[in-house]
C-alpha cells in the first residue's frame, strides 16, 4: 500500500500587530485635513518646566518694564572684530556676551536684582551666575554660565557655545542647569518683536532680548533710521521696586549703546 501522505504543517499563528511606538513630543506634525488626533506623552522635562513656570506665576508678583536699545554701536563693534576674533580664537562673537556683561555691570549697581527671597529673608549673592535659555531636542533648557563677573566677552561666548553644543546634542545635565542668579532669554533669534518673559524661580528677575529691526527714531531733532531692539525686564515686585527695575534696565541700555563703559 502507498504510504499515507504527510500532513502539511499547520501555519504558524500570526503575531498580533504591534502597537505603534508613542510619537515623540518633538517629532514633526503634518496637518493634512484628515481630522485625526495624535496623543503624545509629554517628556519629563516638559512636565517639570510646566510645573515650575506655573508655580512661578502663582507665587511671584510679576511685573514687566520695557525699554529700547539702539544696537548700532554694538553691531559696528561686532562687525569690526568678529573675523579677527574667529581667526585667532575660534570663537564666534555674538551679542549675548555683551548683554551678559551689561547685566553684570547693572547687577553690581542693583544687587537686589541678583538676590532671591527665602521665607522672611532676602539672600544676596556675591557672585553672578547667568542662566541662558537655549533650545534642545527635548525643549527649552536653561543652563548656567557661572561667575560671569570674572569673565571676558570671549569667555562668555566660549561658555555659551559649549552649552549650546551640549543642548543640541541633548547632553545637558541637571548640574548644568542647577543654580543661576539671573536669566537672559533671547526671543529675537526667532523673530520676536516684544514679549514678557516669565521668572525662573527662585530668581527674581529675567531679561528678555528681542529682534533687531530698523526703525525711525528722533536724534537731536532729526528723524533717522536706526537698528533698534526692545528689551524687557520681568521682576518680582515683592522684592524689587519699580525704581530699581527701571534703573537696572536703563543701565543695560547705556552699556549696550556705549560698550566702552563695560571696559571701565
Amino acid at each position: 500500500a502507498a504510504p499515507a501522505p504527510t500532513p502539511a504543517a499547520a501555519p504558524a499563528p500570526a503575531k498580533p500587530a504591534s502597537k505603534p511606538a508613542p510619537a515623540a513630543e518633538t517629532s514633526a506634525r503634518v496637518i493634512g485635513g484628515s481630522r485625526t488626533e495624535t496623543r503624545v506623552k509629554m517628556t519629563r522635562m516638559r512636565m517639570r518646566t510646566a510645573e515650575r513656570l506655573k508655580d512661578s506665576q502663582n507665587t511671584a508678583a510679576m511685573l514687566t518694564t520695557f525699554n529700547e536699545i539702539d544696537m548700532g554701536n554694538l553691531m559696528e563693534f561686532r562687525a569690526k572684530y568678529k573675523d579677527d576674533v574667529l581667526k585667532k580664537t575660534g570663537v564666534k562673537l555674538g551679542f549675548m556676551s555683551a548683554f551678559a556683561k551689561a547685566a553684570v555691570h547693572a547687577l553690581k549697581e542693583q544687587p537686589v536684582v541678583n538676590a532671591y527671597m527665602d521665607g522672611q529673608d532676602i539672600v544676596y549673592h556675591d557672585f553672578i551666575d547667568i542662566s541662558v535659555a537655549v533650545a534642545s531636542p527635548r525643549g527649552l533648557v536653561v543652563p548656567v554660565i557661572r561667575n560671569v563677573e570674572n569673565m571676558s566677552f570671549l569667555d562668555v561666548e566660549r561658555a555659551l557655545s559649549q552649552l549650546s553644543d551640549k543642548a543640541r546634542d541633548d547632553k545637558i545635565t541637571v548640574e548644568d542647569m542647577a543654580g543661576g542668579t539671573f536669566t537672559i532669554s533671547n526671543g529675537g533669534v526667532f523673530g520676536s518683536l516684544m514679549g514678557t518673559p516669565i521668572l525662573n524661580p527662585p530668581q527674581t528677575a529675567i531679561l528678555g532680548m528681542h529682534a533687531i529691526n530698523d526703525r525711525p527714531v528722533a536724534i537731536k531733532g532729526q528723524v533717522v533710521i536706526r537698528p533698534m531692539m526692545y528689551v524687557a525686564l520681568t521682576y518680582d515686585h515683592r522684592l524689587i521696586d519699580g525704581r530699581e527695575a527701571v534703573t537696572f534696565l536703563k543701565k543695560i541700555k547705556e552699556a549696550i549703546e556705549d560698550p566702552r563703559c563695560l571696559l571701565l
